[in-house]
């Protein structure tokens, strides 16, 4: 089964990358744009026998290794 962990800073932590990114957009004239968030996608092909043992899959790798629960939120969805 194809699991995807999106991994994603908590509120309020700081993102350099994202308002370097917000910044760029606006000197190449997206004026629109006012607040940047960078995230990550990890997609992971798991050996799961139903959709319930691939979600806890992902959720404890999440919590093992993929994402930093300190500074980061993470979210999965399992695709098929």
């Amino acid at each position: 089964m194809k699991v995807r962990v999106f991994v994603y800073l908590k509120e309020g932590v700081l993102d350099p990358q994202g308002k370097a990114v917000g910044h760029a957009l606006q000197t190449l004239g997206f004026k629109g744009v006012e607040d940047v968030r960078i995230s990550r996608v990890v997609e992971l092909d798991v050996d799961a026998v139903d959709k319930a043992a691939a979600q806890k899959q992902g959720e404890d790798m999440a919590r093992a290794l993929l994402a930093n629960e300190v500074i980061e939120d993470f979210r999965v969805e399992v695709c098929a």
